[in-house]
């Protein structure tokens, strides 16, 4: 029997590695692929869009907060990955009584790496999960470019307007990024125009998700606040913390170079 700890510090029991695996974070189910699970993987969410092609053939159990535990009974997973933000607390507890489940808890970038490596160990792919993890690590430390002292505003939702305050992982991401969070409320508080506006930023960031910001929301917003410089981003760029995360310092520093040279 293996005993493995997860991101709350809680124990997990597997008799050996995990054949049949569930994740229902799609972050994370991109890095299992990346580790080369494609057998193993037996269930993903709706919203595990990548890769598109394991996506396209891979049983769907839900949404990450709507899971769909009666089809995840008949999948007779052996793991369950999930994690303490994304998915439904009550909902993970079911499975918990039912199945081992691993679930992560992330804020930042260190804790991003942590949870790669102990997924890798979890699954018979720790070399390769620490490997990931370094490579990663390299990739941030050529982030060079540091815009001074630009106060930004990152857009997660419209209608209510909701933000990423601190504490957030995509405030870990703006840190690493050398941009200023314009919001020091915690996780993800909602505003109003008033607050938008006292605020004062230089920089809004409107995310491709949760809410898919477009190009007339940048009208929209620079009605409210005409000096500030606003760009649509790639939302996974900044809050998915698996294998995406090799490629987001090399986003980061385009988008880094396009803030200089307004």
């Amino acid at each position: 029997m293996l005993l493995f700890t997860d991101q709350l510090n809680q124990q997990i029991h597997l008799p050996g590695i995990p054949k049949r695996i569930i994740s229902i974070v799609p972050s994370q189910t991109e890095l299992l692929f990346y580790l080369g699970l494609d057998e193993e993987i037996v269930g993903i969410t709706k919203f595990c869009i990548h890769p598109t092609d394991k996506f396209k053939s891979v049983e769907k159990i839900g949404g990450t907060k709507q899971l769909d535990i009666e089809k995840i009974k008949v999948l007779k997973p052996d793991l369950i990955i999930a994690n303490k933000e994304e998915n439904e607390r009550s909902q993970v507890e079911e499975l918990m009584n039912l199945f081992p489940v691993w679930i992560s808890d992330i804020s930042n970038l260190d804790e991003a790496k942590d949870m790669i490596e102990r997924v890798g160990e979890l699954v018979g792919k720790g070399d390769e999960a620490r490997l990931l993890s370094n490579q990663i690590s390299e990739q941030f430390n050529l982030i060079t470019l540091r815009p001074p002292n630009l106060r930004t505003v990152y857009f997660i939702w419209r209608k209510p307007y909701m933000v990423a305050g601190v504490n957030t992982f995509i405030d870990n991401m703006l840190q690493h990024c050398g941009l200023i969070n314009a919001f020091e409320q915690d996780r993800y508080p909602e505003i109003d125009v008033i607050r938008l506006i006292e605020s004062n930023p230089d920089v809004i960031l409107l995310s491709s998700e949760p809410y898919p910001f477009k190009e007339k929301h940048i009208v929209e917003l620079k009605a409210l606040v005409p000096n500030a410089i606003i760009k649509l981003v790639d939302g996974e760029m900044f809050s998915w913390y698996g294998s995406r995360l090799l490629f987001a310092p090399t986003y980061f520093e385009r988008l880094l170079i396009e803030l200089k040279s307004v």
